[in-house]
């Protein structure tokens, strides 16, 4: 069972867009919350957008690498789980391997795992080193399937994004679309089930997929 982690476990979009806000404000650019969703989180490739469209005296890298100890700072005040977020990995641990893949670093994906508690959960965190290609390639979920031993076929995956979805897919892995409140109105076709809310996800519910 692989989980992505912003978004699905971790309520940590609203602290990238606030970070990336603070930058972006310092260059005379203000992303509000709804061009954040659209552009940063749905399509990924924010920076490069944000770059481009404002044509910003900098790379995306520098731009990333801007915003970074800006929010390793909103992590390191908390960072808020998902509702259900760790009931839900208590109640599938008994019946499958868990792992976390993620688009983030491993500084930040430790981070936010250690304050929301559930590192002793996870059997494996790939993060953003651990592989080549971002999300929606599928590398992540490939590499998460291989270090759980496990044929990509018999994993499933829980994504809150259409290019994490994209990832799954492209994986050869079931998926379970996990819309939050900044991605209700994205399109997950070919997601094998949409949720509304962990509670749902259940290890029955998975044995159907």
């Amino acid at each position: 069972m692989l989980f992505d982690l912003d978004g699905v476990l971790a309520d940590t979009e609203p602290l990238h867009w606030a970070a990336y806000r603070e930058v972006l404000l310092e260059l005379g650019v203000d992303v509000g919350i709804e061009e954040y969703r659209r552009r940063f989180i749905s399509h990924g490739g924010g920076p490069e957008y944000a770059c481009e469209a404002y044509r910003l005296p900098l790379t995306a890298d520098d731009l990333r690498a801007r915003k970074l100890p800006r929010y390793l700072a909103l992590l390191r005040r908390g960072v808020p789980p998902r509702p259900g977020a760790r009931a839900a990995l208590e109640r599938l641990r008994g019946h499958y391997r868990i792992g976390v893949a993620t688009n983030s670093v491993r500084t930040e994906a430790n981070l936010i795992l250690d304050a929301l508690g559930v590192s002793s959960l996870l059997d494996t965190v790939v993060a953003r080193e651990d592989y080549r290609n971002a999300k929606p390639a599928p590398d992540a979920y490939l590499t998460a399937a291989a270090r759980l031993g496990l044929p990509a076929s018999e994993c499933a995956v829980v994504e809150d994004t259409p290019r994490g979805l994209g990832a799954a897919l492209a994986a050869g892995m079931p998926a379970v679309a996990l819309p939050n409140e900044l991605t209700a109105d994205n399109d997950f076709t070919g997601c094998t089930v949409r949720l509304s809310h962990l509670d749902e996800l259940t290890p029955a519910l998975l044995r159907q997929l």
